[in-house]
């Protein structure tokens, strides 16, 4: 496998980290009332860090990219990173 493909495999891997992290910290706002922590810019960075923390957790314990059990702890991760991150224990 040649470096392009392996930068292909990498970022199809971090993808869903990528996006999920994108939509969270555009949308958050919009759904979250309140008092406000992070600023956009360092919210996606939070969140696309333990999003990607947790892909590379599945990876490892689960030995495969890609399976449901990963995206569901995705999902939890992210939305509790952002929770953290907009200070919401406070409201």
């Amino acid at each position: 496998m040649g470096p392009l493909d392996s930068l292909n495999h990498l970022l199809n891997f971090l993808a869903p980290a990528f996006w999920m992290a994108l939509f969270m910290a555009m949308l958050g706002p919009l759904v979250l009332r309140g008092p406000r922590g992070l600023g956009r810019g360092a919210q996606w960075l939070l969140d696309f860090a333990v999003c990607s923390a947790v892909l590379l957790l599945g990876l490892w314990i689960t030995g495969r990219d890609g399976k449901m059990l990963t995206y569901g702890a995705l999902v939890l991760a992210c939305a509790t990173s952002h929770a953290v991150g907009q200070r919401l224990w406070r409201k």
